[in-house]
C-alpha cells in the first residue's frame, strides 16, 4: 500500500502540490488525473521520490520516503516497476536485451535464468519470438507491451504508469489497459497511473484521484465517477471524451487515405 498524507509542494512560492491526500491498495488500478498544470505529474514524481515535498508524508508500507537517505529510497525503488509515457527503450538494443536490462542491473541470475524470466513475461503480454527484433521493427503498441514486459520483469510491489497510452489508437490503448489491471490483481501490485484518458478511466479506474489546481478535488471509482455533480470533473470528462472522439475520428480519416 501507498499513503499519502497531507503532501504540500511548491516551485518558487507557487504551491503546486496542495495539502493532498490519498491511498493506494495493492491489486487495485489506481489513476491520477486532471488537466495539464493540475499537479498530477508532480504529485507522481513525489510519489517515486524524484521529488521532495514541503511537508506531509509518502508511506510505502508504513514507511516514509520523504525521511529515507538515497540508500534507504534506493531500496524502495528495487521494488518499482516503471511503465513510461514514450516506452523509453533503447533503439540500439533488441527486446530481449530491453526486457533483460533490470535483470542485469539489480540480480545475479544466470543467462539462462534470465532469459527464462524475459520469455516468461514477454509471453504475458502476448509477444512471443520478437526476442531478436529491434524497437524500430515493431508497432507502437508492441513498443508499450515490450515496455511493460520491462516493467514487471522484476515482480515490483509497484507499478507506475506515466501516459501509457500516449500515441496509441483507441483499440490498442484498450489492449494495454487491459493489460495493465489484469497484471496488477494477478501480481497483486499497487498501480498508480498518470493520465487524462478516459478510456482508461472508464476500463482501469479501481481508485481515482481527480486534481485541480494543486488539490484533490474529487476521489472514487469509475462507477462512482459517471454520477458526480461536481462541476470541474464534470467539465474535464466532457471535454476529454470530445477530444478523445475527435482524435478517433482523425486517425480513421487518415487511415481511409491509405
Amino acid at each position: 500500500m501507498i499513503e499519502i498524507k497531507n503532501v504540500r509542494k511548491s516551485f518558487e512560492g507557487k504551491v503546486i502540490i496542495d495539502d493532498v491526500s490519498a491511498k493506494m491498495l495493492p491489486g487495485k488500478t489506481s489513476l491520477i488525473i486532471g488537466t495539464s498544470g493540475s499537479g498530477k505529474t508532480v504529485l507522481m514524481k513525489i510519489m517515486i521520490g524524484l521529488l521532495s515535498v514541503d511537508s506531509g508524508e509518502v508511506l510505502y508500507e508504513g514507511e516514509d520516503i520523504t525521511k529515507m537517505n538515497e540508500k534507504e529510497l534506493k531500496n524502495v525503488r528495487r521494488k518499482f516497476g516503471m511503465l513510461f509515457q514514450g516506452s523509453a527503450l533503447f533503439d540500439s538494443k533488441d527486446v530481449e536485451t530491453n526486457v533483460m536490462f533490470p535483470l542485469d542491473m539489480f540480480t545475479n541470475l544466470s543467462k539462462e535464468e534470465k532469459r527464462k524470466r524475459v520469455n516468461e513475461v514477454l509471453d504475458r503480454v502476448n509477444l512471443a519470438d520478437v526476442n531478436r527484433k529491434f524497437p524500430d521493427e515493431i508497432s507502437g503498441g508492441m513498443k508499450k507491451r515490450v515496455a511493460l514486459a520491462r516493467a514487471i520483469v522484476l515482480n515490483p510491489k509497484y507499478l507506475f504508469c506515466d501516459e501509457p497510452n500516449s500515441g496509441l489508437d483507441p483499440q490498442t490503448s484498450l489492449v494495454i489497459d487491459k493489460l495493465v489491471k489484469e497484471i496488477t490483481i494477478e501480481y497483486n501490485m499497487t498501480t498508480v497511473i498518470n493520465t487524462h484518458d478516459m478510456n482508461t478511466v472508464m476500463e482501469s479506474g479501481d481508485h481515482i484521484v481527480y486534481m485541480y489546481h494543486g488539490k484533490k478535488q474529487w476521489e472514487g471509482s469509475n462507477k462512482d465517477i459517471i454520477y458526480s455533480k461536481d462541476k470541474e470533473l464534470n467539465d474535464f470528462i466532457f471535454a476529454s471524451e470530445f477530444l478523445s472522439k475527435a482524435k478517433e475520428m482523425s486517425m480513421m480519416g487518415d487511415k481511409s487515405k491509405v
